[in-house]
């Protein structure tokens, strides 16, 4: 078969985003359903919107570029986009299958269920399941509308991305991480039960967390280094650190293998206090940025979200890496559910005594498949009427209750904290743009904004 894949990741950067890491990182779920596609002997093609200059061009260049299926890959916030690429392919090639998957087809089967240019809704993993799925196409057979794909146990057994299917090189989103830069995937799942997030993560992979072996691992980056020679990657895996003799067994086997590339993991607060040693060893073999999610300064906001860490290993864990010279890129939530403005107020005293490499704000935005998510609707405080305000901003109001205003002003506090916010760089200007039009929905916050000058990056 003929089969096209479709990235319509759009709804942040916009099309023709050829530059910063926004517009050149690589999905890799459909980077793997490339490999187990054309492991099956299937000719596979890409069409990535960011490429596109518009809708027209998609119109233009489907005849040719789209083949006997299209598969494309769904976050919550490119439904539109999704919907928009579906509807253009079926107008222009009316016999082609269009196949839905990822992460909001998972978790809302149902948003696609009606609709007439989608054929097929896989929900879960579909590396062993989609191409399964080619034989029935190429037999006429008819498609069932929801298909639930089949889990890898042993995720040794997934092809490796393909790295051919993005044509422009990943970039590094942050200055000391020098290119070539990569970003490879070790597991799927998380054992974690934040209320913002589960069970959304659980209906995609399950409640076991599966991971690579080590030494799958490290075959890809041997392979990826004999490849493209890259300087510095990042492991996109929600939480590396939850699995410590996989840990220290890799940082191990990475040293031996003469790398000494610097790299970003994400990991919690509770598990770098707990396991200091294994920060140790990854610092070692090249950790040099880890993402912690704090979310909040405040004891009974994290125990509300089920998040399992205090204010109290928040601030050790900060110094925990500090003083092993890993720097922080801290996530946090502002406006969230019941939260109140003194506890808003503790999250920028948090931020205050961390005084992260980067802040990495957002207003709380409620996502479908989640727990809070369905906590706001019961209440009825959700003000989100489109598909692309589930993105992950500052930009605009997300439930009801939350005084907008003040969290502007506590945003523009706590992004001046950072010590990326002085650095100078492009991203700093970035930061500062993004500060203003976020103000600029709030009037009042202007003179705030002017008497922090000194503080924000010019």
């Amino acid at each position: 078969m003929r089969v096209t894949l479709i990235y319509p990741g759009i709804t942040e950067c916009g099309f023709n985003a050829l530059k910063g890491n926004e517009g050149s990182w690589m999905n890799h779920g459909l980077a793997i359903l490339s490999s187990a596609l054309k492991n099956k002997g299937h000719d596979v093609g890409l069409i990535d919107l960011r490429r596109l200059t518009e809708w027209d061009h998609l119109r233009r260049i489907a005849k040719e570029a789209v083949g006997d299926v299209v598969g494309i890959t769904v976050m919550s916030v490119d439904y539109n986009a999704s919907v928009t690429a579906a509807e253009l392919i079926k107008e222009v090639k009316p016999a082609t299958k269009v196949f839905v998957g990822g992460p909001h087809p998972s978790i809302c089967p149902e948003e696609f269920e009606e609709l007439e240019c989608i054929d097929c809704v896989m929900k879960g993993e579909g590396e062993v399941t989609f191409p399964a799925l080619m034989e029935d196409v190429a037999n006429g057979k008819t498609l069932p509308k929801i298909v639930e794909g089949q889990r890898l146990e042993n995720l040794d057994d997934s092809p490796w991305a393909d790295r051919n299917l993005f044509e422009c090189p990943e970039e590094p989103f942050v200055p000391f991480l020098k290119p070539p830069f990569v970003t490879l995937i070790a597991g799927r799942g998380c054992r974690y039960n934040c209320n913002y997030c589960q069970p959304a993560e659980r209906l995609m992979f399950g409640r076991k967390v599966r991971r690579r072996s080590v030494t799958n691992v490290i075959e890809e980056l041997k392979s990826l280094n004999d490849r493209y020679h890259f300087n510095s990657f990042m492991i996109h895996d929600d939480c590396l650190t939850e699995n410590r003799e996989w840990v220290l067994e890799f940082c191990e086997r990475y040293k031996a293998e003469g790398f000494s590339k610097p790299f970003v993991a994400q990991s919690r607060a509770d598990i770098i206090c707990k396991h200091r040693d294994m920060v140790e060893a990854l610092r070692d073999a090249g950790l040099q940025l880890c993402i912690i999610g704090f979310e909040s300064g405040s004891d009974r906001v994290l125990k509300f979200l089920r998040k399992g860490c205090t204010r109290q290993q928040n601030l050790e864990a900060a110094r925990i890496c500090k003083k092993l010279g890993i720097k922080i890129w801290a996530n946090y939530m502002l406006g969230l559910p019941t939260e109140t403005k003194e506890e808003v107020l503790e999250t920028l005293s948090m931020l205050e005594q961390i005084r992260p490499y980067h802040c990495s704000p957002a207003f709380y935005t409620p996502h479908p498949g989640s727990d809070l998510f369905e906590f706001g609707k019961e209440k009825g405080i959700h003000l989100i009427t489109t598909h692309e305000s589930f993105r992950r901003n500052t930009y605009e109001p997300k439930i009801k209750g939350p005084d907008y205003d003040f969290l502007t002003k506590v945003l523009a506090k706590s992004i001046a904290l950072s010590d990326q916010a002085h650095s100078g760089t492009p991203w700093a200007s970035r930061m500062k743009t993004k500060c203003k039009a976020a103000v600029a929905r709030y009037p009042r916050v202007y003179r705030l904004l002017k008497s922090m000058r000194k503080k924000l990056p010019r």
